[in-house]
């Protein structure tokens, strides 16, 4: 599996967002903010970019958070002391990535429930353009964890 065509988001799946579009007619749902995080070279600086994020996301008072990853490798090193962070501060979450997170180049407690939304089977890219993004079905199934972690997480 490697970064092809099949990963490219299109200009126009970026203004009909599967999860921007569910979430700003969801009358239980309020969309507070869309955070675009980039993944830096070195890794002292992955790991301040991803603190950054869940503090502001702390700051902000949120009762949850989707988390999606559409890189490999290095990208991960950030995102998942992103999910570990977000995780640690006990904001529930669904994070979403290209790959399984046991495939991740690292690995940590708050990896346990990351959705895949790589379609194709095999690991050659399909060369079929944005195939292997997040789908409306990928971003409803992922709303649906949100609800149930954040209704879990009031109960207790």
């Amino acid at each position: 599996m490697g970064l092809g065509t099949s990963l490219k988001e299109t200009t126009l799946h970026h203004y009909r967002d599967p999860f921007a579009d569910l979430l700003k007619d969801d009358p239980e749902m309020d969309l507070a903010a869309v955070i675009i995080m980039g993944s830096a070279d070195d890794t002292p600086t992955k790991m301040l970019a991803s603190d950054r994020t869940a503090q502001t996301l702390a700051a902000m008072g949120v009762d949850g958070a989707i988390l999606s990853c559409n890189g490999f490798g290095n990208n991960h090193i950030d995102y998942a002391n992103l999910i570990e962070q977000v995780g640690k501060k006990g904001i529930p979450f669904v994070a979403m990535s290209a790959c399984e997170a046991e495939d991740f180049v690292v690995q940590n407690a708050y990896l346990s429930h990351v959705l895949p939304f790589y379609k194709t089977s095999g690991s050659e890219d399909s060369g079929v353009l944005a195939e292997n993004t997040v789908t409306v079905q990928d971003a409803k199934l992922a709303i649906a964890m949100l609800r149930l972690k954040m209704r879990q997480q009031k109960e207790h």
